[in-house]
């Protein structure tokens, strides 16, 4: 299958503006064949620490225009968007919405405390996977890619993670760094996609990358894109999970 990583800028706060600056994006992406497409975290809002104005309830606008694109496109779109739940509590839900109407909610485990989140978002407690066409998919969210644990977990099912995040420049090499040691310790394809922009002074640096399960780099993690938007694409399959896996069988020797 062919993934899309999206590396865009975010209209702060006007999810309306910035679904249709992606609009144009989420087609080149589909254009050049790819039929998993990536976005980035809170993909149109921006990171905001204010829920009670930009959450909207789950099958909300944001959630609908994933789903409107994914049945235009006949592909699969995955973005985190900030919701409301049933029970009131806001989470920061990335979305795997499919061509034929479904949709995936998986909630990010681990909030940002450093930036508050924790305080505005409740937590996640349950990982996700979802099997795509024969693809075996496992959504985090931004921060949850500190935690390897979190990864090592699913590692076994899993063909390809995919990290929307609003990773901050000042970090910008430890976002290069982890998302390399992902694929590499789990063996596993992870496509990471940054926002580009600015918010007030903090900076975002792209960095979007798909990484095979050697850690190679199949496409972005480009200097020449690091403040601007870009797509990037490259075919991941889950024959070279195997292969990989049956030539250096490396995950039977974890403990724990």
């Amino acid at each position: 299958m062919r993934a899309a990583a999206i590396q865009h800028d975010i209209a702060w706060e006007q999810p309306e503006r910035t679904r249709e600056h992606v609009r144009p994006l989420i087609a080149k992406a589909a254009a050049d064949g790819a039929r998993l497409i990536v976005l980035a975290e809170m993909f149109a809002t921006g990171f905001s620490m204010q829920p009670e104005r930009i959450a909207e309830d789950e099958g909300g606008p944001s959630e609908q225009y994933l789903l409107d694109a994914a049945a235009e496109h006949d592909a699969y779109l995955v973005a985190s968007i900030a919701q409301r739940g049933p029970d009131g509590n806001y989470r920061n839900n990335a979305i795997v919405a499919t061509p034929a109407g479904t949709v995936t909610r998986y909630a990010k485990i681990h909030p940002f405390s450093f930036a508050g989140e924790h305080e505005r978002y409740t937590a996640g407690t349950e990982r996700c996977t979802v099997t795509i066409e024969g693809l075996r998919v496992s959504p985090f969210v931004c921060y949850d890619l500190r935690f390897a644990d979190e990864f090592w977990a699913l590692a076994h099912d899993t063909d390809v993670y995919v990290v929307p995040a609003n990773w901050p420049t000042p970090r910008h090499e430890h976002w290069r760094a982890l998302l390399r040691a992902r694929a590499i310790e789990n063996q596993a394809y992870v496509v990471g996609v940054n926002r580009v922009g600015a918010v007030r002074e903090l900076g975002h640096s792209g960095g979007s990358a798909i990484i095979d399960p050697l850690g190679t780099v199949l496409a972005g993690d480009d200097p020449a894109d690091e403040s601007r938007e870009a797509v990037y694409c490259a075919d991941i399959d889950p024959a070279t999970v195997r292969d990989v896996r049956a030539k250096f069988p490396f995950l039977a020797d974890r403990r724990g």
